[in-house]
Formats: C-alpha cells, structure tokens, sequence
C-alpha cells in the first residue's frame, strides 16, 4: 500500500487544520491507520489511530478534546481533524498502515508499520 497526506500548512494558534491521508490501490484490507507527528531533534510521536473496520479509534492525551480522526472507507482517506492548535503541535505529520493487527501498545511504535505517507508540515504560530 502507498500513502500520500496532505493538508498542511501555517496557521494561528487556536486554528484548525484537517490532515488527509489518501491510500492508494482499488481497496484498503489493512488493519489500521494512525497519524505520528515529528519535530526536529525529537522523535516520532504517536497522535491518533483508527481501525479500517469497526472505527475503534485511539488519542495520545495530547490530542484528546482537540484532535479527531476518522476515515472515509469510499474514498479510502483517513483524517485528522486539528481543533485548538497550539505552537507546540508545530511538527511534520506522517500517516501510517498497520496492514496486520497489532496489540494497541504495538501501534504506538513507528517500527509497527508497514507504509508511510511523506509526511504534511504543519506549523502554528504564536
């Protein structure tokens, strides 16, 4: 599978953003989707995820009240809603495919994943 995201770009803290990540192929069978977010000198984070059947979705408790993910099975795009943003959510947002299913404490980890996007910046100013 090969992902693409978009929908970055700058924004006043307390904006909003929406976040897409487009799966390409005739259909998605993976597991999961999930967005991290990267800063420079840090590592990647987990932000969200959301199963491809059933919609059980997850948050990092940063972005939990703020954030929300969801997908559209049709279009085969997960997205990521950004509500309230503040300059510490200033990072380069990647999406990845879990293809198998995995214990939840395994989708926090980047190295579970079995496709990236290239990432979307996103950067809020103060």
């Amino acid at each position: 599978v090969q992902l693409q995201a978009f929908g970055g770009g700058l924004v006043q803290a307390g904006g909003s953003l929406r976040l897409s990540c487009a799966a390409s192929g005739r259909t998605f069978s993976g597991f999961a989707i999930s967005w991290f977010r990267q800063s420079p000198g840090k590592e990647r984070e987990f932000v969200a995820s959301i199963r491809w059947s059933g919609d059980n979705t997850h948050y990092a408790d940063f972005a939990k009240g703020r954030f929300s993910i969801s997908r559209d099975i049709a279009l085969k795009t997960v997205y990521l809603q950004m509500n309230s943003l503040k300059p510490e959510d200033t990072a380069l947002y990647h999406c990845g495919a879990l293809m198998t299913p995995v214990p939840y404490c395994g989708s926090l980890q980047p190295m579970a994943y079995d496709a990236w996007g290239q990432g979307t910046q996103v950067t809020v100013s103060s």
